[in-house]
């Protein structure tokens, strides 16, 4: 398989997955990754990591389908989906094609902060190997959306 580069999805400080309050994402049992600490910002836009096809999608959450059958999953807070959507605007439907970069959604950390729920965003390499994933920004950097953030090899 040909290795894939990953576009941060959004501005924040790069943490392991581990620092994720959820042990879901934690344990990696979902796949390995990273998480992401927003920037606390009243909005904040999520671009697509990579060229997909935009598979499951939450308000809070989305699975980007690759090629080769990868696929990434980015959730935007833990327990966000509590708000029932508020706060969180969707650019893009179930099943569309997107290119890397392109604005997915719109949020505010500071909202799901205001809210008391935890602002960290996991980044998923669903069912990968975690040998195959590197990590292209230090842990406590910080990543701008649309900048290189992982390669899937």
């Amino acid at each position: 398989m040909a290795s894939v580069r990953l576009l941060s999805p959004l501005t924040g400080v790069v943490l392991p997955v581990t620092a994720v309050p959820d042990p879901v994402f934690a344990e990696g049992m979902v796949g390995p990754g990273l998480a992401i600490e927003p920037l606390r910002t009243a909005t904040q836009t999520v671009v697509a990591p990579a060229d997909g096809v935009i598979g499951a999608l939450h308000p809070h959450a989305f699975a980007l389908e690759l090629s080769e059958g990868r696929t990434i999953l980015v959730h935007l807070g833990i327990d966000t989906v509590s708000l029932a959507g508020s706060g969180f605007t969707l650019h893009v439907q179930r099943g569309q094609a997107v290119r890397a970069g392109d604005h997915l959604v719109t949020w505010s950390p500071l909202d799901v902060h205001a809210a008391q729920l935890a602002t960290i965003c996991p980044v998923v390499a669903l069912q990968a190997e975690p040998d195959l994933l590197t990590v292209l920004v230090p842990e406590g950097g910080t990543v701008h959306a649309g900048e290189p953030l992982l390669d899937w090899a």
